[in-house]
Order: structure tokens, then C-alpha cells, then sequence
């Protein structure tokens, strides 16, 4: 076997580094020399190379691999994501000052709500139902962005459109480090007392599409009734984006009232309404044949069965179901 030395290039948040070792050496070896280079625990590295994922061993139940065999060649470029001993210490420190202002929330969420009698201002229900505070984490990098974010999600009028509709109040909107929760895209806690989206890139040197994490966000509104990924929840959750859809169709076409829309063309399936949306703007219904209606429909209809899917898989919000008042 030969032990010639081996080249890897290691890339952690925009800064690359030049690694030699043995192509025998253990996997160890090379989380070692990161330590040394980056300041990241072993225990907190993880490698990312050609679609597979290195983490430090936790046990000694069987023997190490070596790099070679680990699948590391010559030349390898890897991506390492982990935090310092010293930036683990501060998020703890900032997550026992967050789930203090949560418990408080949930508190508060648990007390039975005045309800006032409306004397006939449209007023009332956008100041109840809407997001009635949003927080960035600052001890992550461009905090500014992600309130800019936070705040663009909070006021996009088509999500305050189904809110005030479906009567959704969230006491606080804020966001999800990747470090923290890496399976999660979203989550809900205490039926809407606060909402955690991810908003960020795994990287942290950018940050999602606005329209996935707003489809992220109309799934944990759906949590604001049903805790359970059950029929009641999928039915509110394709509910929700349709109507934020539907609503940004009217808007486009100058009306919320999408009469124009159903004139033109009256869809038998939720799919198919989603597809005509997809065209507002372009060039409309009324030159499209019934072949191409229905093949948007199924792109449309595939689309969104497989975001639901990963939704669910990345949805850290279970528990007992609401019954919607």
C-alpha cells in the first residue's frame, strides 16, 4: 500500500486551506490539522465533499478509517462547516436569553383572549392578525439583512391577505440558524406564539430565495391550527398557498376579486388553478389549448406534492392537534 502524502484543499466560510498528510493517515488526522487552522473541535466539523459527509467519530466501536479510505483523493476540494468553542459559547448563551422570551410568549399565548366587539373598522383585524414583532439574530453575520428579511416576510400583503382571512395571529417571527437545527426549515412554537424560518444559506454568506422561505412560512402558519403533518394539515397547508397565490394573481391583474380569472377559464382541480396563476402576466388563458392547460396543471400538481414533502421532512413542528375556533 502506498503511503504517498496527499493534497485537499478545505474551504471554511470563504477562506481556503492547503492540507498534506499521508493517504494512510486516519480521518482523525485531518480533523486534527483543522483544529489547528480554523479553531473548530473535531467534534463540531463537518466535512462536505462530492455529495458525501464526514463527522468526527464519537465512538471507538470500530476500527477508524484512513483518508483513503473515507474516499478522499489527491486533489480533493472539501467545504467545512462548524462553529468555535468561543461562537458555541455565545449562541448558548443567546439561545437561554431566546427560549426565556419564548416561555413568555407561550405564556401569554395560554391566557384566554379579550374579544372586542367590532364597531365597523376594517382596523381591528389587520392590528390582531398579523406578525406583531420579528427578531434577527445579531450574533449572526448581516443581521441587518436578515430583520430586512424578517420584516418583508411580515408585511408581504399577500401572506397578511390569509392571516387576517384565517384569523392568524404570530407573537414573534424570527429566524432558524442552520448550526443549530441542521433538518429544519422551519418551526412553530406554541401554536403561533413564535415562528422560526431559516432564511439563511448553510454557508452564512447568503441567504434563501424570498419564495421558498415564504412557502416555508405558509406551512408553519398551517401549524397554527393543526400540529400534526395529518389530512386537516396538508388540506390547510395547499389552502393557504393557493390563496396567497390567487391573491397575487388578482393583484396583478388590478382586482382581488379574480372574477376576470374565472370567467376566463373555471379549473376542475386545485392544480390547475395553480398553473393558471403561473401564466397572469404573460400570454394569458385565453390562447392556450386544453393540453397545455392540463400539462401545466401536472408540472404544477408534481411541483408541489414533492415542496410538501420536503417541507414535512423539514419541519420541526409536531404535537396534539387545534381545533380551529
Amino acid at each position: 500500500m502506498s503511503h504517498e502524502d496527499i493534497t485537499l484543499t478545505v474551504t471554511f466560510r470563504g477562506t481556503s486551506h492547503t492540507v498534506f498528510l499521508p493517504s494512510d493517515a486516519p480521518i482523525s488526522a485531518l480533523h486534527s490539522r483543522l483544529e489547528l487552522l480554523t479553531s473548530v473541535p473535531p467534534a463540531l466539523q463537518k466535512l462536505i465533499y462530492r455529495g458525501k459527509k464526514i463527522q468526527h467519530r464519537q465512538d471507538d466501536t470500530d476500527s477508524e478509517p484512513t483518508i483513503t479510505q473515507a474516499g478522499l483523493r489527491d486533489g480533493t476540494k472539501v467545504q467545512m462547516l462548524g462553529s468555535t468553542v468561543e461562537e458555541l459559547g455565545q449562541l448558548n448563551a443567546a439561545d437561554s436569553a431566546h427560549q426565556r422570551k419564548e416561555q413568555i410568549l407561550r405564556e401569554r399565548a395560554l391566557k384566554p383572549q379579550v374579544k372586542l366587539r367590532s364597531t365597523g373598522s376594517s382596523s381591528t383585524s389587520s392590528h390582531q392578525y398579523r406578525f406583531h414583532r420579528i427578531e434577527s439574530l445579531t450574533h449572526l453575520p448581516r443581521p441587518e439583512t436578515a430583520t430586512e428579511c424578517l420584516t418583508t416576510l411580515s408585511k408581504d400583503p399577500a401572506v397578511l391577505h390569509v392571516m387576517q382571512k384565517h384569523h392568524f395571529s404570530v407573537g414573534l417571527l424570527t429566524e432558524l440558524a442552520p448550526h443549530e437545527h441542521p433538518g429544519l426549515l422551519g418551526l412553530n412554537v406554541g401554536s403561533g406564539a413564535t415562528i422560526k424560518l431559516r432564511i439563511r444559506l448553510d454557508t452564512y454568506d447568503g441567504f434563501r430565495p424570498y419564495l421558498e422561505v415564504r412557502r416555508v412560512l405558509c406551512h408553519e402558519l398551517a401549524h397554527n391550527v393543526w400540529g400534526e403533518h395529518n389530512n386537516d394539515f396538508k388540506e390547510l397547508n395547499s389552502q393557504l398557498n393557493r390563496e396567497v397565490a390567487e391573491f397575487e394573481a388578482a393583484a396583478g391583474a388590478g382586482t382581488h376579486q379574480l372574477s376576470d380569472l374565472r370567467d376566463t377559464y373555471q379549473p376542475s382541480l386545485d392544480e390547475e388553478v395553480e398553473a393558471s396563476i403561473h401564466v397572469l402576466g404573460g400570454a394569458g388563458l385565453r390562447g392556450d389549448s386544453t393540453e397545455e392547460r392540463r400539462k401545466r396543471a401536472l408540472e404544477a400538481a408534481t411541483a408541489r406534492l414533492r415542496n410538501e414533502e420536503e417541507l414535512e421532512q423539514s419541519c420541526g413542528t409536531s404535537g396534539p392537534q387545534k381545533q380551529s375556533g
